[in-house]
């Protein structure tokens, strides 16, 4: 794990060419160091932007590296709970690489991935739930999903689990005073308040992950995988709702022959959105793969919309792709309704289809809508998801788990059930839940979470 003690140093913007980029350094010599690279030593007043120029330090020539504003925040009042340097620079590699280096050579390390956002969480300015919603934020590329990260960066959902484990923690505190006074039964708490309260937290816990399916959508995304034989508009499909050219289209069937892939937002959810090869018996060892790789692809998404043609009778190839979708979440869809129908309804054995001419366009936002509204399970994408993160629904409902446990062992008694038996699961209860919030949690764990995060947050 990160030594603590340590005043580390990493670029904190994106690389490439920018206006702006910006140094942070966090630690007990942010401020020597700030005094060491900056020119004159220029004096930095709390939180207020000091125009200066940035030198090299210790064995560097000392020569000027760029015109900065740096700004000191002294701990505890900053984003690490420590003193904290950040100098805004031009946007330029070579330029943020030599203020990193300066500051290297003042005693400073380079910040492992995450790091900053480590400290802010040992230190204590957020909890685990906060620090994992600073990488979702960052990550973030559907207003959706820039939506739920905040809510949760703001502790709406650490406020949410309080509450349960506030309740939680009341329950376990009159049980153990109840121990204390063996043969008495429940002391200080009667068999059956226990009950309604096991039932109250079960409640909270229940409407907490109501929407967790949606919500690891929402932070996850989803794959969406294009499918049909070749000549159906697929890749037209693609191009649409990419919002621009990106695969290419011709009458000449085949053209597709790799998988092009494109991020998008749909509703609220980041979707790659995959075209592929038409589907039908190849013509070459080269649309061998492509077509290959196009099954394979459409056995592993999260959606298929198949392509069909309404201008054309039905073929063979169309229900061979139909049957190999079979068992998949799929949408029909059916392009070229500008063109006289050559089939009429649903396709045979599969029901209703989606009409659409992406060529006029009819149709297309429907389409859209409906698309959505699958991969969002029919939610409305603008009701924000309470709890979104893989682990936080795993433990909350190890949490729940528990709490039935107890709830159905002392029905089971009729209220006669030891103190010590509700315990043990309203503890394991209690472990599940500080573990989200990281009051409790493993090293290991740590190291996972804050090893995905990009240096310089």
């Amino acid at each position: 794990m990160f030594s603590p003690s340590d005043t580390i140093v990493a670029i904190a913007t994106p690389p490439g060419l920018g206006g702006i980029g910006v140094v942070r350094v966090s630690g007990s010599d942010a401020r020597a160091i700030g005094a060491a690279i900056l020119a004159d030593g220029s004096p930095l007043a709390p939180r207020h932007a000091t125009y200066t120029r940035v030198v090299g330090g210790k064995g560097q020539d000392g020569a000027p590296i760029d015109r900065v504003v740096a700004t000191f925040f002294p701990g505890p009042h900053s984003y690490t709970g420590e003193d904290v340097l950040e100098i805004s620079a031009h946007g330029s590699a070579p330029v943020l690489e030599a203020i990193v280096g300066a500051a290297m050579s003042e005693g400073a390390r380079l910040a492992e991935p995450g790091e900053f956002t480590l400290r802010a969480f040992l230190n204590g300015r957020i909890d685990l739930v906060q620090a994992e919603a600073v990488a979702d934020l960052v990550n973030a590329v559907t207003p959706l999903q820039a939506r739920a990260a905040f809510d949760q960066l703001e502790g709406t959902l650490t406020g949410a689990i309080a509450s349960i484990d506030a309740a939680v923690f009341d329950l376990v505190a009159r049980l153990e005073a109840s121990v204390d006074f063996p043969g008495e039964g429940y002391h200080f708490i009667e068999a059956s308040e226990v009950a309604a309260a096991l039932q109250r937290v079960r409640g909270e816990i229940d409407r907490l992950l109501a929407d967790a399916s949606r919500g690891r959508i929402v932070r996850e995304g989803r794959q969406v995988v294009i499918a049909g034989k070749p000549n159906v508009g697929k890749s037209s499909l693609f191009n649409h709702l990419a919002g621009a050219a990106r695969a290419i289209v011709t009458e000449i069937p085949g053209t597709t022959r790799d998988l092009v892939s494109e991020t998008i937002d749909i509703g609220g959810v980041r979707v790659c959105l995959v075209d592929t090869a038409g589907q039908r018996v190849p013509a070459d060892a080269v649309e061998a793969q492509g077509v290959t790789r196009a099954v394979g692809a459409a056995s592993v998404a999260d959606l298929v919309v198949v392509v069909l043609d309404r201008s054309a009778p039905l073929s063979e190839e169309d229900a061979m792709v139909l049957q190999r979708t079979a068992r998949a979440a799929r949408m029909i869809v059916a392009n070229k309704c500008d063109l006289p129908a050559a089939w009429e309804g649903g396709a045979p054995g599969v029901g209703a289809v989606m009409d659409v001419s992406l060529k006029t366009g009819a149709g297309a936002s429907e389409m859209k809508q409906a698309l959505g509204d699958a991969l969002l399970l029919g939610r409305a994408s603008r009701d924000v998801p309470g709890i979104t993160n893989a682990r936080h629904i795993a433990l909350m409902e190890r949490a729940g788990s528990a709490v039935t446990r107890a709830a159905a062992a002392l029905e089971a008694s009729g209220g006669g059930l030891a103190e010590e038996f509700v315990l043990a699961d309203l503890q394991e209860a209690r472990a599940a839940i500080e573990e989200v919030t990281g009051k409790r949690t493993t090293e290991d764990v740590l190291q996972e979470i804050f090893s995905r995060f990009c240096i310089g947050k």
